[in-house]
C-alpha cells in the first residue's frame, strides 16, 4: 500500500508544517484543499514557512476527491466545513488524518466519513502564525499516529510512515495513540489554559505556587475524567528549561492575536466527557468561562 495523492484541509500554524515536504515528494499530487479569497491569496501570496517563501498547489474540495490521503489541521471551530467536504472528496480507499488537538476530532470525523477511514493522530509542535508568515520549531517531533484500537503497524500505518519519512517530516508511530493523546490533551489542560488567563508565560508554572496550583487542578481533573474512560493519564510537572520560559502557547496566542480560541476542544469537551459520566470538574467550568470572557473582552462586548 502505497500513499501516491494526498491533499490538506487547513494550512495554518499546524498545517504549514506538511507542506514544503509533501510539495516536494508528491509534486502536483499534492494540494491544499481551499476555495474563494483563500484560495486566491495563497497562489498570489504563498506563504512564508520558516523564512522560505512556498506556493503550494492549490485546488477546491471537488479537485481533492479520492485522495489516497486527506490531513485536516483546521481550527476546530471549523470542523464543520470540513465535514461538508469530506463526505464528497472520501473515497472507499482514503485514509483521513486529523492534525488537531484534543480528544474528540476523530469521533467527529468518523460520524462523516466512518471510523474505518481514520488514523488517529495528534501533533507535537510550537508553531506560530502572523499573516502569512508562519514559524514552526524544526525539531519539533512532530506527528505522532497510530491505529486506535491496535498496536501493530498496520499497511496504511506503514504507508503513512514511508511518506513523512520520504518527505522529511517528523513523524512517531505509536502503539497507544489514544492515551498517547489523552497524555497531549492533559497537558493543554494544565500548561496552556491556566496562562491564558493570567496572560503570563511558561515558567509562571515554575516560579509560582498559584499558578501550579491551577495546572494542578486542571490536570487532576482531566485524569479522573480519562480514567472513568480506560485511560491512564500520567500528572507531568513542569520545570525549567523544558519550555522557553516566555512560551505562550496557543490559547494565549489567540487571544493576543484578538482571536477566538479553541476552548471548546479543551474545557469544553472535558465538560462534556465529565458530565456523560457523572463527574463534577469546578476548575474546568471556571476556566471555560474565564476565557470566553476574554473573548468577549477581545470582541468588545464587555468593558
Amino acid at each position: 500500500m502505497e500513499f501516491k495523492t494526498a491533499a490538506l484541509i487547513g494550512a495554518g500554524a499546524v498545517g504549514a508544517f506538511f507542506i514544503r515536504g509533501l510539495s516536494r515528494t508528491l509534486g502536483d499530487s499534492f494540494c491544499v484543499i481551499a476555495d474563494g479569497e483563500r484560495a486566491a491569496r495563497l497562489r498570489n501570496e504563498g506563504l512564508l514557512i520558516n523564512g522560505e517563501q512556498v506556493f503550494p498547489n492549490v485546488c477546491s474540495p471537488a479537485e481533492a476527491a479520492g485522495a489516497d490521503l486527506i490531513l485536516v489541521a483546521t481550527k476546530y471551530s471549523g470542523l464543520p466545513d470540513v465535514i461538508r467536504d469530506l463526505r464528497h472528496m472520501t473515497a472507499p480507499h482514503t485514509t483521513v488524518v486529523s492534525a488537531l488537538n484534543g480528544v474528540d476530532s476523530e469521533e467527529i470525523l468518523a460520524e462523516a466519513v466512518g471510523e474505518q477511514h481514520l488514523l488517529h493522530a495528534y501533533m507535537v509542535i510550537a508553531s506560530q502564525r502572523v499573516g502569512n508568515r508562519i514559524n514552526y520549531n524544526l525539531d519539533a517531533p512532530g506527528l505522532i499516529f497510530g491505529e486506535k484500537d491496535k498496536a501493530e503497524m498496520t499497511p496504511r500505518a506503514a504507508a503513512l510512515d514511508r511518506l513523512l519519512e520520504e518527505a522529511g517530516i517528523s513523524h512517531r508511530f505509536s502503539t497507544g495513540i489514544r492515551q498517547e493523546q489523552w497524555q497531549k490533551f492533559a497537558l493543554n489542560m494544565g500548561n496552556n489554559l491556566p496562562q491564558a488567563v493570567l496572560n503570563v508565560g511558561y515558567e509562571a508554572y515554575v516560579d509560582s505556587e498559584h499558578v501550579r496550583f491551577l495546572h494542578d487542578r486542571l490536570f487532576e481533573e482531566t485524569i479522573l475524567v480519562a480514567e472513568a474512560y480506560g485511560i491512564e493519564v500520567v500528572y507531568d510537572e513542569n520545570r525549567h528549561g523544558r519550555v522557553r520560559p516566555e512560551a505562550r502557547f496557543s490559547t494565549l496566542q489567540d487571544l493576543d492575536a484578538g482571536r477566538r480560541t479553541e476552548i471548546d476542544m479543551f474545557a469544553g469537551v472535558l465538560m462534556q466527557k465529565a458530565a456523560a459520566v457523572g463527574i463534577e470538574v469546578p476548575y474546568t467550568t471556571y476556566t471555560y468561562h474565564a476565557i470566553r470572557a476574554l473573548e468577549e473582552k477581545n470582541e468588545g462586548k464587555i468593558h
